[in-house]
């Protein structure tokens, strides 16, 4: 009898093995949930209306908070960064226009396309602003263990 029996493979659907893809779906179905109950409490529930500054600015933290999770997840890898974000992203986006075809005042003040535009554009720039960050540190790695020899 061997000592240590294998661990069994993961068998699960092969797209979720990459951990920048799993993370955008995560984080897209999250934001997709707080953005869903924002604006089903903001439409459905009088009693907070008295509220609208506080709750839409507490929503916004919230999405804020979970949508700069892969930024901070994958903050030395700017590709897996920008993939978890647009995937996160597109779901958010995809989320807005099913509420948009139940809630007509929705799509009035942003489209879909902006909306996207926004968010990606967030998440380029911070992958770009983590290029650089990389690029800086291992160019000061490098120039440091010069400086040792």
């Amino acid at each position: 009898m061997p000592a240590s029996l294998p661990l069994p493979k993961y068998e699960g659907v092969g797209i979720l093995r990459n951990a920048p893809v799993r993370v955008g779906i995560y984080i897209g179905l999250c934001l997709a949930i707080v953005f869903s109950a924002w604006v089903m409490v903001a439409h459905r529930v009088a009693v907070l209306d008295g509220f609208q500054r506080e709750r839409n600015l507490a929503a916004l933290v919230i999405l804020c908070a979970l949508a700069l999770f892969p930024v901070v997840r994958f903050y030395r890898s700017p590709h897996e960064q920008v993939l978890s974000g647009l995937i996160a992203w597109t779901i958010l986006c995809f989320t807005y226009r099913v509420l948009g075809l139940f809630f007509s005042l929705l799509d009035q003040e942003y489209i879909r396309l902006q909306i996207f535009v926004m968010g990606s554009l967030a998440y380029m720039i911070s992958a770009t602003l983590s290029w650089i960050g990389t690029i800086v540190w291992r160019a000061r790695n490098e120039y440091t263990s010069h400086l040792r020899h």
